[in-house]
């Protein structure tokens, strides 16, 4: 399912109306990408020649029609990724403004190469805007990388670290070989993937360009389709993404050990409560501290972290005493402090 096309007539004729569950795509620059490498001093004798570009005065037109046609082919709940940055990042969000799709993150890519500047800052990121369809649920995998329990070095989350809005990821480089004008990283694809689709969704590229999108999908068991209008591009890296086993780098994925807080987000009964505040009493008069405590009874309760530190914050906690906590009457309220 892949076509040397372009992509907004080659949309019309070959994808129905919400059949795709992810797209991920990096539109062309609209400033000149074709010559970067007279401005930036590349040696370029290793990419593929044909770059398609596409003019500073047609970009507001070209990318309302993509992405209308992008619109239309998602599945409801399905989830759009397109990569910018900044000169023409208001006419993308322009675009997306005239469909019916939904904003979800506004992420930033930093990376590790900038090129040089003397008299302005040096542009070292790209916009990741991550919009869905509605009327379906949204396949978002939050624990597809990290246990909701891990915890770094120096004690903070894993999980809420690698869902943070600012992605670091480096380039990668390919002295010597074979290339696109430019390539998104397979770790950065991988990270959308995963956290965007499941095994066996259909995940587009309308601007295949080095097919690393179909490359990294084809590689983590999804399918995938796209266009890719330069025919130099298509014809060499058609063969290179038939060279890709299907499913091939989950192997290489570690798996997340089982998430701990397994009741997030339900309701706390009364006797939830009562046993809460008996447990942090406890703690409290055997010596533990505040946040030892709070993270013992999150992990005995399966709840999550903020969830206990507001309810020791509020500074009190009513409920009703049937329980040997407190010798009273059955019924009295009682009013606890906490800290």
């Amino acid at each position: 399912m892949f076509y040397n096309e372009d992509c907004i007539t080659g949309a019309t004729k070959h994808l129905a109306d919400n059949s795709l569950d992810l797209i991920i795509t990096d539109p062309p620059y609209g400033i000149g990408g074709d010559k970067l490498d007279k401005h930036y001093n590349r040696d370029e004798s290793k990419v593929i020649d044909g770059y398609v570009e596409v003019a500073a005065a047609d970009y507001p037109a070209f990318t309302n029609d993509w992405i209308q046609q992008a619109a239309r082919v998602l599945k409801p709940g399905g989830s759009l990724y397109v990569v910018s940055g900044y000169t023409n990042l208001r006419h993308i969000l322009n675009a997306l403004a005239e469909t019916e799709m939904e904003e979800v993150n506004h992420l930033i890519w930093k990376y590790n190469f900038g090129v040089y500047t003397s008299k302005k800052y040096i542009s070292s990121h790209y916009h990741l805007l991550y919009y869905a369809k509605p009327g379906g649920k949204r396949t978002f995998n939050t624990f597809a990388f990290y246990a909701d329990s891990e915890k770094s070095e120096n004690g903070g989350s894993l999980n809420y670290l690698d869902r943070e809005d600012v992605l670091i990821i480096n380039r990668e480089y390919k002295p010597g070989q074979i290339k696109n004008k430019n390539e998104l990283p397979s770790t950065l694809l991988t990270k959308m993937i995963m956290y965007s689709s499941n095994q066996g969704d259909l995940v587009g590229d309308f601007f295949l360009g080095s097919f690393s999108t179909a490359k990294v999908a084809i590689g983590l068991g999804r399918r995938s389709c796209g266009f890719e209008l330069n025919r130099l591009a298509f014809t060499h890296q058609i063969g290179e993404v038939a060279k890709i086993e299907y499913g091939c780098l989950l192997r290489s994925l570690r798996t997340p050990p089982k998430n701990k807080i397994v009741n997030r987000g339900k309701t706390l009964t009364n006797e939830e409560k009562e046993a809460i505040v008996a447990e942090y009493l406890s703690l409290i008069a055997n010596g533990f501290n505040k946040k030892n405590s709070i993270e013992r009874i999150s992990e005995k309760f399966g709840r999550g972290y903020w969830s206990i530190l507001q309810m020791v914050d509020n500074g009190t906690l009513t409920y009703s005493i049937n329980s040997p906590v407190v010798a009273s009457s059955p019924a009295q309220q009682v009013i606890l402090p906490f800290d």
